[in-house]
């Protein structure tokens, strides 16, 4: 039988817009927040209440990120969450959030407002995942507000000319419909399930959505690409409320994409 997640069920016909928390606004972070507006615009139109979306992105636009991120001449100096929230909201009538900070790296620190329903990360080092991953895992499994229930992470990563993207649950399961036709799959690994960061220097790591100081270090169109494969994921999520696929790897320089199977 064919393996597949189910979308949570709250996602698919919630009271509130779902909440997404995107931390990172650089060369993948900037890209996804436009497909996410797309998204929004689309499941509106379907009869559904679409995306909220917060930013966190602490760092300010400089010359090196123009061309490769989203960003122009006339945003340089200026805070990139709050840049590209400002840009948003104005071209899609949306009231978006922007955090011009870090995300929370410790749970002493994390409130209500910081959770969401999916958390996106476009980081470019590991702790930031590995810290992340510690926050989500340690919140209380109780209750939260519907638009507060924290229910999956995507994570976005890449070198020079390869990257992958992975949908992870946060909860242990999320609750699947019985069927006869699907074999059900109630738990995505994260990425820090999948891949052993404990064991990765971070130098070697290589440059993975904002380190823009040079085109070399990443090649031009391996942020965007990512990004639309990635939102892809979200989008069958939500128009067909399952997916057979959790992930993909992701190679420019040979052009090949390899799916994870859920």
């Amino acid at each position: 039988m064919k393996r597949v997640h189910y979308t949570d069920s709250y996602l698919l016909n919630p009271q509130h817009p779902v909440t997404v928390n995107l931390i990172g606004g650089g060369g993948t972070g900037s890209q996804v927040l436009t497909n996410l507006a797309r998204l929004d615009v689309t499941l509106r139109a379907l009869g559904h209440p679409g995306l909220f979306v917060t930013l966190y992105d602490p760092d300010i636009v400089t010359e090196a990120n123009i061309g490769r991120q989203l960003f122009g001449y006339s945003d340089l100096g200026l805070n990139k969450a709050n840049c590209l929230i400002t840009r948003i909201n104005n071209f899609f009538g949306n009231d978006w959030k922007a955090v011009p900070a870090f995300y929370p790296s410790n749970m002493k620190d994390v409130r209500q407002e910081h959770l969401a329903n999916i958390t996106i990360t476009c980081t470019d080092n590991i702790k930031s995942r590995i810290d992340l991953w510690n926050v989500l895992k340690a919140l209380p499994q109780y209750n939260y507000t519907n638009y507060q229930t924290p229910l999956y992470w995507l994570d976005f990563g890449n070198t020079q000319t390869s990257g992958q993207v992975v949908l992870g649950s946060i909860p242990k399961k999320i609750k699947q419909p019985t069927s006869q036709i699907y074999q059900t799959v109630p738990s995505l690994k994260v990425i820090t399930k999948l891949v052993k960061y404990a064991r990765i220097k971070e130098d070697d790591s290589g440059p993975s959505c904002s380190l823009a100081e040079a085109l070399e270090k990443q090649d031009l169109f391996i942020n965007s690409t990512l990004a639309q494969l990635g939102c892809n994921i979200l989008w069958k999520m939500f128009r067909h409320g399952m997916i057979e696929h959790h992930g993909l790897y992701l190679n420019l320089a040979t052009m090949k994409v390899n799916p994870i199977m859920v």
